[in-house]
């Protein structure tokens, strides 16, 4: 059920002002959000400050424990080492344990560790990709200077003052902290209308930008529930404001609503096509350095 249609008869939730700014193009940016090619928004947030040290935390003390214990087994088999020996020995293996054990259990879990499992976070790339070995090497070898050699303080300063949270480690990596959350599941765009099937795939619809694109995905979801003025004029807004993106314009008389599923469904199979291409390149590419 949507909700009262206030005097005037518009659905609350997109009353004059918010027709307005879609008319006249003034949406939102997505700032760290990640669009699909259906016009879903993945909810890629940066984790807190405070969620991110206390999975820090957590991830030390767990570290320090295994540490221990292999200290305690090296000592147990001392077999008779002489001072520069043991030396070696443990410089190895706390640079093995601090290092090795955090880039290890990263790259196994793309990105995630006994922390920040349960602080429910993750590492992923800056386009909110998994992460893989070479983005932990990274992270973990900053890590070493930042987090146990400098007893954290770069972190939590560089921390504190980006945006995202990223530590040094990060910023070399091209990674960052996100909260990992499970939303609902989100309903597949119907199919291309078939009246507008030919127009769309030879319309240019490149320059959609990903706001726009959402708040199209949005009004199509919920446009069952709207109040039939609010629909009717919401509907005619987001297609008056296609218009200025999309060329060449749609047939005549065609209805707003299918105009808007035309456009949302061509950008998503374009992305799958060119997500598949850029798939089979990379293929190709393993495959020919496997030969030589």
């Amino acid at each position: 059920m949507s909700a009262p249609p206030t005097a005037d008869g518009r659905d609350p939730l997109f009353g004059p002002d918010a027709v307005r700014l879609l008319a006249e193009g003034g949406l939102p940016p997505l700032h760290g959000d990640v669009v699909t090619g259906e016009a879903v928004v993945l909810g890629l947030r940066s984790a807190s400050f405070a969620s991110r040290l206390l999975a820090a935390l957590i991830d030390a003390v767990a570290v320090l424990l295994v540490l221990l214990g292999v200290v305690l087994g090296v000592d147990a088999l001392d077999g008779g080492l002489d001072t520069a020996g043991l030396q070696a020995v443990w410089l190895t293996t706390t640079i093995g344990c601090l290092v090795g054990i955090p880039v290890l259990v990263e790259t196994l879990t793309r990105g995630r560790s006994l922390g920040k499992l349960a602080l429910g976070t993750r590492v992923v790339r800056d386009d909110g990709g998994p992460v893989r070995f070479r983005h932990c090497v990274v992270r973990g070898l900053l890590g070493f200077f930042e987090l146990w050699a400098l007893l954290g303080s770069p972190a939590i300063i560089c921390s504190l003052i980006n945006a995202r949270g990223k530590r040094f480690g990060d910023l070399l990596a091209g990674t960052y902290v996100i909260r990992v959350r499970t939303g609902r599941p989100t309903l597949p765009l119907p199919p291309m209308p078939p009246e507008l099937a030919g127009w769309a795939r030879n319309a240019d619809i490149g320059r959609l930008p990903d706001g726009t694109a959402v708040a199209v995905r949005q009004f199509l979801t919920r446009a069952a529930t709207l109040h039939p003025a609010s629909r009717v004029q919401l509907g005619r807004a987001l297609a008056d404001l296609l218009l200025t993106r999309v060329a060449p314009a749609p047939p005549a008389g065609c209805d707003p609503e299918s105009f808007l599923l035309a456009v949302l469904v061509e950008r998503r199979d374009r992305e799958l096509h060119r997500l598949q291409r850029q798939q089979r390149r990379t293929d190709e590419l393993a495959r020919s350095l496997r030969r030589d």
